[in-house]
This record gives structure tokens, C-alpha cells and sequence, in this order.
């Protein structure tokens, strides 16, 4: 019996709508492929080594990634440089209106660590522009969350398969 490939899910959210881009994920991903969804407050390194591949969620706030995703990635950077090389990852971010600061910044983190992008990163808009609407809880239905699961099934396909 081989060992599955195994698709490491690290995600923030606060008012629902990354957790529901992740979850969609990785609900897609299970079919191929074994998943860990680790909340950014709990993964760390030992969840990065033990994983064939990644993918990062999290919400744009203030044109930058969440602040816990910041957090997950400066507790892990160090400990896993030259210790990941070469592994594929991909990103989605919920965001208001633009989402291409905090997709910069994890795609500049990611070439530091020289992962392999394998797919353009997702940025779902929830178009929330006022006070409430920014605040409140997301719900996302069907058509935004569609290219989230399609990203997780072609991300566990292509791990079940040895592409990346």
C-alpha cells in the first residue's frame, strides 16, 4: 500500500468567508488526496515538513494578508528555509474589493522558500465596503466558492498523480 500524498491547508479567517474558501477546498481535494486543514494560530513546522504541498487562506485586510497568516508564516520561515524546496503551493485570498497586496506578499514568501506556484493565486471579492459590511459574517454561496473547490480538486489530482 503507497502512502497518499498529503495537501497541507493553512488558513485564517474572521468573518467566515477564507474558512469557507478552505473548507470548499479541501472538502475537493479529500477525493484525491489526504488533507490537513490547520487553522494559522495551530500549524507550524512540523505540519510544513510533514506535507506534500500547500495551500495558504486567508483574508486581505488593509491591503495586507490577516495579521495570524503574517504570523504563521514569521514563525515558520526560518525554521523551514532549505528544508521545502521545490514543493507546490497555492494561495487564495477573500478580500473586499482588491486582495493583491496579501497575494503579493504570500507569493513573495513562497519564492523565498523557493516553492513551486501551481496555479494563479484566487482572490475571492466579497465586495464588502462599509463599516457593517466589512464586519459582518460571510457567507459565500455557490458561484464564489466554486473555483476554490476547483482549485482544491486539481491540486489534490495533480498530487495523487506525481505531477507536482
Amino acid at each position: 500500500m503507497t502512502v497518499r500524498p498529503t495537501l497541507l491547508i493553512v488558513w485564517h479567517s474572521r468573518t467566515g468567508a477564507s474558512q469557507a474558501m478552505a473548507e470548499a477546498a479541501a472538502a475537493a481535494a479529500r477525493d484525491e488526496c489526504a488533507v490537513r486543514l490547520v487553522a494559522a494560530e495551530q500549524a507550524g513546522p512540523e505540519d510544513m515538513l510533514a506535507a506534500s504541498g500547500y495551500l495558504f487562506v486567508c483574508p486581505e485586510n488593509l491591503a495586507s494578508m490577516s495579521g495570524a497568516m503574517k504570523e504563521f508564516f514569521d514563525r515558520c520561515y526560518y525554521p523551514l528555509l532549505e528544508r521545502i524546496e521545490g514543493r507546490p503551493y497555492a494561495a487564495m485570498v477573500a478580500a473586499g474589493s482588491d486582495g493583491a497586496g496579501a497575494v503579493r506578499q504570500i507569493e513573495r514568501i513562497a519564492t523565498g522558500w523557493r516553492l513551486k506556484r501551481i496555479a494563479d493565486s484566487l482572490i475571492v471579492c466579497t465586495h464588502a465596503q462599509t463599516l457593517e459590511a466589512i464586519a459582518a459574517p460571510k457567507h459565500l454561496d455557490t458561484a464564489a466558492v466554486a473555483p476554490c473547490s476547483e482549485l482544491g480538486a486539481m491540486f489534490g489530482a495533480g498530487l495523487a498523480m506525481g505531477i507536482f
